[in-house]
């Protein structure tokens, strides 16, 4: 079986899966809204990685194709289909991933210092959609408002895609492995220190997706869920002000 074919049949059961979980739940159109939101910031996260490992002397994504904003090359069923879904379906923030863009650290000019940059590369680029959906909402969303009265889907298009963003850059930003946020811990730790945290670096993974599990089952009291909901008030108070 080729991957295209693999890659259409998981696309298939994350769909299916999802079908079945809209079906056994009162989803909203808030909720449809911030899952298509989220696929398409995950997915430019993950390319933002090889385009500036790219500009710095790494081509490895280019040559694998990766550089393309076709969703399709970029999806993880699980991580960009199924988890997003039922994270948002389960009202517990926002926790996804696409396929790791392929770079080789190995190529670039310089590999210690242009590592950091290409693995902040990809909360910078949440950071900088979040900013333009703060910007067109406040700029034109706001102002023609109604000032009762529920908001077209076009301003919730806006508000979501910003919000999934600031989510995205704040957990990545969390320093555990395979996390962005981990570069800033690994490039400051002393070279004393790296025996011991090589040793319990394959396990991170372990802990991150247990905050998941752990979220899940504790529903709207998980660490996950209390967190964003303050990320979720802070968004409403900057992009509706006094309104």
């Amino acid at each position: 079986m080729d991957q295209n074919t693999k890659r259409t049949l998981w696309i298939v059961g994350g769909a299916v899966l999802l079908i079945a979980l809209v079906a056994h739940h009162n989803i909203t159109r808030e909720e449809i809204i911030f899952f298509l939101v989220v696929i398409p910031s995950i997915i430019l996260h993950e390319v933002s990685h090889g385009w500036v490992a790219r500009f710095f002397g790494d081509d490895t994504a280019a040559r694998a194709g990766r550089l393309s904003l076709n969703p399709l090359v970029h999806v993880d069923p699980v991580g960009t289909l199924i988890v997003p879904a039922v994270m948002v379906i389960a009202s517990a923030g926002v926790f996804g991933w696409a396929k790791p863009v392929p770079v080789n650290t190995a190529r670039l000019r310089s590999p210690r210092n242009q590592g950091v940059l290409v693995s902040l590369a990809g909360p910078a680029t949440n950071v900088v959609l979040a900013a333009v959906a703060a910007v067109v909402f406040i700029k034109f969303i706001r102002p023609s408002l109604p000032a009762f009265g529920t908001i077209g889907i076009w301003p919730q298009v806006v508000y979501y895609f910003g919000l999934a963003n600031v989510g995205l850059a704040i957990f990545n930003m969390i320093p555990l492995p395979p996390l962005d946020g981990s570069v800033l811990f690994e490039r400051l730790l002393p070279a004393r220190y790296w025996p011991t945290y090589l040793r319990i670096r394959p396990y991170t993974m372990a802990i991150i997706m247990g905050l998941v599990l752990l979220n899940f089952y504790l529903q709207s009291h998980g660490p996950i869920t209390v967190a964003f909901a303050h990320v979720d008030n802070w968004w409403n108070s900057l992009l509706l002000g006094g309104n």
